[in-house]
């Protein structure tokens, strides 16, 4: 009997969760499903471009655990593009890691309520300046809450999830 797995931590949930060629209908094409941590993991190795052993850290796995669901992930994606099949990002045991304010006027840090929007000002000096740390790194915010062109940025809530 194998063991269960743990619950992985990501950082954002995806924008985007079906992925097909063009042109063609959805209903005449195999699907692949993309687990969520293999979704994070490919988010923190290929998109950020952290060494393994920095994402598994921030997954709260094992660098070996990392690297299999990478080369997993990396599989799914690369049959969906030369074989033409749709990708669907869904499932997986998650916890989504909660976010963590900084003021940059007064240093103050607090963490976000669960759901809660990315705030106007900081409850301690009422300034605008804030940035959004994520995964215990500070990433700088702009006022409409993207990051490197995404919208989710500062959308995350936390607690432990199962997807299927």
């Amino acid at each position: 009997m194998s063991r269960p797995v743990r619950c992985r931590k990501i950082g954002e949930m995806p924008q985007y969760t079906i992925f097909k060629p063009a042109g063609i209908p959805g209903r005449g094409l195999e699907d692949v499903a993309l687990t969520l941590d293999e979704f994070e993991a490919i988010r923190l190795a290929d998109l950020q471009g952290l060494y393994q052993d920095e994402a598994a850290r921030q997954m709260e796995i094992s660098r070996q655990t990392f690297g299999n669901i990478l080369a997993a992930a990396h599989h799914k994606v690369a049959e969906c593009l030369i074989e033409g099949k749709t990708l669907h990002i869904e499932g997986g045991a998650i916890e989504i890691a909660p976010r963590t304010f900084l003021c940059r006027a007064c240093r103050h840090r607090w963490q976000a309520a669960h759901g809660a929007e990315r705030p106007e000002a900081c409850p301690t000096c009422r300034s605008g300046e804030i940035s959004c740390e994520h995964n215990e790194a500070a990433v700088e915010c702009s006022s409409e809450g993207t990051h490197h062109g995404r919208r989710r940025c500062c959308r995350r809530s936390q607690g432990t999830q199962e997807f299927s």
